[in-house]
């Protein structure tokens, strides 16, 4: 199951700062200044081995004549509607505010669990300041500062202790391969799912979004069995204007986690975009597998080659990771539908793969022989020992006498060897140095 995770608070007190801390990176634009974060900011952060889905919203103001704080007051509703956790953050420099307690009233209406965190407290007397905040009623309450990072171990543990595995709630349909639809708008999702299932399962138009929410559907024919997830178009966040199309978004995230396979379509005219790639590195870095499907080529003006060169510049563009399966489909004219769902069900194979120790290192040493680890710092780096994780991703452990010091270059060279010899086609790979 897959948890998320809202930021909200009025402006400027400090929540893109707090979830660019969380990501590890500089994703959200902070700046003093009310209303800069006005688009959502979608990430996935960790903390003791668990993960959760972080929404940065924008700046709450509600009754405002301003039509971006109009916008943001509506997405924020949502989002908090379509979370399961809200951290409700303020700012101890400026004590409760009436935007504040707006907010409160808000939050406190809603059935959700609500985490009060108090930022901006670095020193003693902000803290004894901060105790003000009690005063909103909240149970759970957090005293941080977004900036320093103090106090957000604690704030992360409560969250921990909210992300519970919803263990049995897919006990039904345990052990069938799940595969979502993803893709930009009025890519033919919809009609892809129609074509699969025979029937007109979902609505299907050429206006952009007519997809607001998840699709499940159960294929059981012609000795496959599978469940398709048909879900609304990913659009660029800077056109994400409607409330309904927010709301599909985060469903469509949702999606991706539940899934275990992610055909990613694409329109064969317009080629791979940037939300293309930013879809694609989102399916990647949860750890799914990937089918990536070129549809419509049937609209498209061909040569001897047209296909190979397409492909070609596909994987160009899919770098670093770019070993997965492409083909080259038509949904309305039912050309390679089906050839599709196969790939789709060696991926789901190749990520359930599981190699044995002994063949693991028999192969894998020999190749570290082969080409031998550069030496850091004067110390010669040896790799003693391989195993396989018992991970949903194929994870890799290598053991050694210095694994902080192994750089992205070798390790890519093992994770070459590892798809060399052994079929992870559309899997993506994680690979650990640990002490030996």
């Amino acid at each position: 199951m897959s948890f998320t995770v809202a930021i909200t608070g009025r402006p400027n007190v400090g929540k893109s700062t707090f979830f660019n801390r969380l990501l590890e990176q500089r994703k959200a634009i902070v700046d003093d200044f009310s209303g800069v974060t006005r688009d959502r900011q979608y990430g996935v952060a960790e903390w003791s081995g668990k993960t959760f889905n972080l929404i940065d919203t924008g700046g709450f103001v509600p009754q405002s004549d301003d039509i971006f704080e109009k916008e943001i007051a509506k997405q924020v509703n949502i989002a908090i509607q379509e979370a399961n956790a809200i951290i409700f953050m303020v700012d101890v420099s400026t004590g409760i505010t009436n935007l504040d307690e707006s907010m409160a009233d808000l939050l406190r209406r809603s059935q959700k669990p609500v985490l009060l965190v108090v930022n901006k407290v670095d020193n003693h007397n902000r803290m004894m300041e901060a105790s003000e905040f009690y005063s909103l009623g909240f149970e759970h309450i957090f005293f941080l500062s977004s900036i320093s990072g103090s106090g957000t171990g604690e704030l992360l543990d409560a969250i921990n202790d909210l992300n519970v595995d919803d263990e049995g709630a897919d006990a039904e349909n345990e052990g069938i391969p799940k595969f979502a639809i993803i893709g930009q708008p009025n890519v033919g999702k919809s009609s892809l799912l129609n074509a699969l299932v025979g029937s007109e399962r979902t609505i299907v138009s050429d206006i952009a979004g007519t997809t607001r929410d998840t699709i499940h559907t159960h294929y059981n024919l012609f000795n496959k069995e599978f469940i398709l997830i048909d879900t609304a178009g990913i659009r660029r966040k800077a056109k994400v204007h409607e409330d309904l199309e927010f709301y599909s978004v985060i469903r469509a995230i949702k999606a991706i986690d539940e899934a275990d396979i992610c055909l990613l379509l694409l329109d064969a005219g317009k080629g791979i975009t940037a939300q293309d790639l930013s879809i694609y590195s989102l399916a990647v870095n949860k750890g799914k597998g990937i089918v990536v499907l070129v549809n419509k080529w049937d609209l498209m003006e061909k040569e001897t080659n047209t296909a190979r060169d397409y492909e070609a510049d596909l994987r160009k563009r899919l770098a670093p990771f770019n070993d997965v399966p492409i083909i080259f489909i038509s949904v309305t004219e039912k050309q390679r539908i089906f050839k599709s769902i196969e790939a789709a069900l060696e991926v789901f194979d190749n990520k359930h793969r599981k190699v044995t120790t002994s063949k693991l290192n028999d192969i894998m040493l020999k190749a570290v022989e082969q080409y031998h680890p550069p030496v850091v710092r004067g110390n010669a780096i040896k790799i003693k020992y391989v195993t396989q994780l018992p991970t949903h991703t194929p994870s890799f452990a290598f053991f050694c006498n210095y694994p902080d010091d192994i750089k992205a270059p070798y390790r890519n060279y093992l994770e070459n060897k590892l798809r060399e010899q052994f079929d992870f086609k559309g899997v993506p790979i994680r690979l650990f140095f640990r002490k030996k």
